[in-house]
């Protein structure tokens, strides 16, 4: 993965999508390769040695902590961080590209919509400045106006120097922001590319994106 880029991960259902993030994060060990990160391998390190090294992960589904406040579940994910300075400017940060959490910051977060979920669950994973963000199906289950708020704030964490590797199914509209490409089927690499180049690929739409 070149630094400063959004990469997408395609592919169907039981693809081997989310393992593959799994796997970078430590929550999976890898029965075989090998997982480089800075030109260290970084397979057999713990998942909370490799969140502190520099990758966070917005898992699928969410899973905030929904007994707790807005601003308490970005206070956890800033853990990993010892600066007092750091923690203030990633809530600044995170407030930035998602002012709604400000507003809400004091609520539960069992009381957002879904969207607001999603957008915590991304700002969580920002407040350990990470060098590389794994996002698991951001777009799920939410309408087509919030899915695409929150692609457009994936390329601003982009172009302010965050990696991310991005797990998807909304393929057509995850093509149109992402530098890069693979598709996976069954766990192999079926096809990858600059994302442009597969956006217009007919053939690569119909066999294993989805019409757009």
């Amino acid at each position: 993965m070149k630094e400063g880029s959004v990469v997408a991960l395609l592919g169907a259902n039981g693809a081997g999508k989310t393992t593959t993030l799994r796997t970078i994060s430590g929550l999976i060990k890898p029965t075989g390769g090998s997982i480089q990160f800075l030109g260290k391998e970084i397979s057999h390190l713990e998942a909370e040695k490799i969140a502190a090294i520099g990758i966070a992960q917005s898992p699928e589904g969410r899973q905030v902590f929904r007994d707790l406040t807005v601003e308490e579940n970005l206070k956890v994910g800033a853990f990993t961080v010892k600066s007092r300075k750091e923690v203030k400017a990633n809530f600044q940060k995170v407030y930035g590209y998602f002012p709604v959490l400000k507003e809400r910051k004091n609520q539960v977060a069992s009381t957002l919509s879904g969207g607001e979920q999603q957008m915590l669950a991304i700002g969580r994973a920002l407040m350990s400045s990470p060098k590389i963000l794994l996002l698991d199906e951001p777009s799920l289950g939410l309408a087509p106006l919030i899915v695409r708020d929150i692609l457009k704030i994936v390329t601003e964490i982009r172009d302010a120097g965050t990696t991310v590797i991005i797990v998807e199914q909304n393929a057509a509209q995850t093509l149109k922001i992402a530098d890069y490409a693979y598709v996976l089927e069954l766990g192999v690499i079926r096809t990858h590319g600059p994302a442009q180049e597969l956006l217009h690929d007919p053939r690569l739409i119909e066999a294993y994106l989805g019409s757009h």
